[in-house]
């Protein structure tokens, strides 16, 4: 696969999408991003990376990083996860509160906001360091050790964070969470500040490309771990588009509301693509057009 000739012809095919939606601007410091940036990146399961337009400019992961915490905390810790947090999708907004309290604390899956919280406690537990423990995973499977928190959007989100602090209290209230609410508040900020690049955010994801085998050749997670995690990702990765998601680019992705997305072609490739315009549902607007017109010029996808 000419991977340069397919990437080439997705940005100039998503050109007129680029700037549309809107920026993140309940997070001030994700405000004055440039919505007319566009980057996408391909990396191959053997390590090999392609990309065009800001595909080397880091940007805030934000909720792209539940994904990998997921992992972490399925790598450490096994099944015992599900007991506390569900795999279904949500049909609600990402931090909405009312689902919540009609399922008596146990968020629906890992990746609204409810549910990334439990991991992060989970993973907090597990490692004594849950953002530190993901920074140090980011740095390892990109190859970049130069990826770092942004503390000025992990101070905004938390100086803005009254909606998942509700979140969190509320399912403390249940006993659903084991470490300190401020605790597991603030290493979630920063695990959501986390800075990289499309060829970090690829490269980093191979692992689940690669049926749980991370970049040093050892096995992070068994197939059966990875095959969940994608399948999750399918179903619950970019909320409540997650249908649409999977109907338009049929690939298990994870979105963030700073314009990333990541998408897994297991056992080919995995792909991340960056435009801080977002719909209404917090998803790249350029960014799952792109995803859109890769998956139908390669005749690549799950299904």
């Amino acid at each position: 696969m000419d991977y340069q000739a397919v990437l080439d012809e997705v940005a100039a095919a998503v050109a007129p999408h680029v700037g549309r939606g809107e920026v993140a601007g309940y997070i001030p410091a994700l405000a004055a991003v440039d919505p007319g940036r566009f980057g996408i990146a391909v990396a191959d399961i053997d390590g090999g990376v392609t990309g065009v337009g800001d595909w080397e400019t880091p940007f805030s992961v934000q909720s792209v990083s539940k994904a990998f915490a997921l992992a972490l905390v399925l790598a450490r810790d096994g099944e015992s996860l599900w007991r506390r947090v569900g795999r279904e999708p949500s049909g609600n907004p990402f931090n909405s509160l009312v689902q919540l309290e009609h399922e008596n604390g146990i968020p629906r899956n890992p990746f609204i906001n409810a549910g990334a919280l439990v991991v992060t406690d989970r993973l907090q537990s597990l490692t004594g360091d849950a953002a530190g423990a993901l920074l140090e995973f980011l740095r390892a499977e990109s190859g970049n050790p130069a990826v770092s928190f942004d503390h000025g959007v992990a101070a905004s989100e938390a100086e803005h964070g009254d909606r998942n602090a509700a979140l969190a209290y509320f399912m403390a209230s249940y006993g659903n969470l084991d470490n300190p609410v401020p605790t597991v508040l603030d290493h979630y900020f920063r695990q959501c500040s986390i800075e990289m690049s499309c060829r970090d955010l690829a490269l980093a994801g191979s692992f689940l490309a690669r049926h749980g085998v991370g970049r040093d050749g050892a096995r992070l997670l068994s197939r059966s771990e990875a095959k969940r995690i994608n399948a999750v990702m399918l179903t619950c990765g970019t909320y409540d588009a997650a249908g649409d998601f999977a109907y338009r680019v049929g690939l298990p992705g994870k979105s963030g509301v700073g314009g990333g997305i990541i998408a897994v072609i297991p056992g080919r490739c995995t792909l991340c693509v960056w435009s801080p315009g977002l719909d209404a549902r917090g998803n790249s607007v350029a960014g799952a057009a792109a995803l859109d017109h890769f998956t139908t010029l390669t005749g690549w996808s799950v299904f």
